[in-house]
């Protein structure tokens, strides 16, 4: 909302953001865990590449030998089951053992599932299961959590999107940041997303204003990297694993509904596709059918060969039928690589997994 308006707007939330910090900050309102509480969130609104992230973060606690679960709010919760949402659903696709919390009250649903695995637990002892075959949470990893200060936390990971400067923003609804820039003192790490995307003096001009706020801040920054395609066959069949030169030379629709549609597209342009029209819908958007006849009307008229979601996208539109579409529908699975900083965030994030609770 541009104009003296927005501006005033601004203020009146930014004066709202503050006494609500001062009061977590004093403690009020705040639950500890009896395991160490991992967030990973970010400044603004939109998208800063925060699901892959937090992917690459769930897989090395896994790696290292823990059992993370992840709990965030969810998106799209019509009928109050988690897994409606769409971050929830890429989770649950990428792992599908991982125990998932997705509901607006995190702390009840982290009770419930800590609850839960207790009582599995006692099961386990009365059958004499083998300790080795029994998963307990011993990490919770909160999905979009700077802001959710409610729940203590041993590690705060801030991402922001290195193609959207935060030092030159303003709040909402003036502009896309929840908080200011002041706010990454509470933070222990920042990694600048999208690297790929920016000259290398960028990233360093970003990070030196960084840390200005605070010099024990870890920087790190990452490239997010299309690791291969895929493509359903059918209901019950394995996906088709693609390289991403298949899409090169090829006429393509792009369809997007998240926060950062630009660095979709193109990154499609950048795999060889020739993006005939991107149709770019707002974020979290739940596919409706009318929505859905409307890609499927543009393809045919457009000729494309294929058409190209994220996996957040594909997470809704898999219920379609796949003779129902006029082309091949592909997504890439993203891989996040840490291309600066990571010889000190890599120990900040496995400390912190180590550590007692609060």
């Amino acid at each position: 909302m541009p104009g003296a308006l927005g501006q005033a707007m601004a203020w009146v939330y930014g004066q709202v953001i503050s006494r609500r910090n001062a009061g977590f900050d004093r403690g009020h309102g705040v639950v500890t865990f009896d395991r160490p509480v991992i967030s990973v969130g970010n400044l603004s609104v939109g998208g800063t590449g925060k699901t892959p992230f937090t992917m690459w973060l769930l897989q090395l606690l896994r790696r290292e030998g823990y059992w993370p679960c992840v709990a965030m709010r969810g998106y799209g919760e019509a009928n109050g089951q988690g897994l409606q949402s769409d971050e929830a659903r890429e989770y649950a696709d990428a792992l599908a053992d991982l125990p998932i919390v997705a509901q607006p009250d995190r702390t009840q649903g982290l009770l419930a599932l800590f609850s839960s695995e207790f009582e599995d637990a006692q099961a386990a002892d009365a059958s004499y299961e083998p300790v080795e075959d029994r998963r307990v949470t011993n990490v919770v990893v909160l999905d979009d959590g700077f802001q959710h200060r409610q729940i203590g936390r041993q590690l705060d990971i801030v991402l922001i999107d290195a193609t959207r400067d935060p030092f030159a923003d303003a709040l909402l609804p003036a502009g896309y940041l929840r908080e200011t820039t002041a706010a990454l003192s509470r933070a222990h790490a920042v990694v600048l997303t999208h690297a790929e995307v920016v000259p290398a003096h960028v990233l360093t001009a970003l990070a030196a204003k960084i840390q200005v706020i605070s010099k024990r801040l870890v920087v790190a920054s990452c490239r997010h990297h299309w690791a291969e395609l895929r493509r359903s066959v059918a209901s019950g069949q394995a996906d088709e694993r693609l390289e991403v030169s298949w899409l090169r030379g090829k006429k393509v629709m792009a369809v997007c509904a998240i926060g950062n549609p630009d660095a979709f597209v193109s990154a499609v342009r950048d795999a060889g596709g020739s993006v005939v029209e991107p149709i770019v819908l707002r974020d979290h958007d739940p596919y409706e059918p009318a929505t859905v006849k409307r890609i499927m009307d543009a393809s045919r008229l457009a000729g494309a060969q294929a058409i190209v979601c994220t996996q957040k996208d594909w997470s809704k539109l898999a219920r379609v039928p796949m003779n129902a579409w006029a082309c091949p529908v592909v997504r890439p699975r993203l891989e996040v690589q840490i291309v600066a900083g990571e010889d000190a965030l890599r120990p900040l994030i496995l400390g912190a997994a180590a550590s007692e609770k609060m």
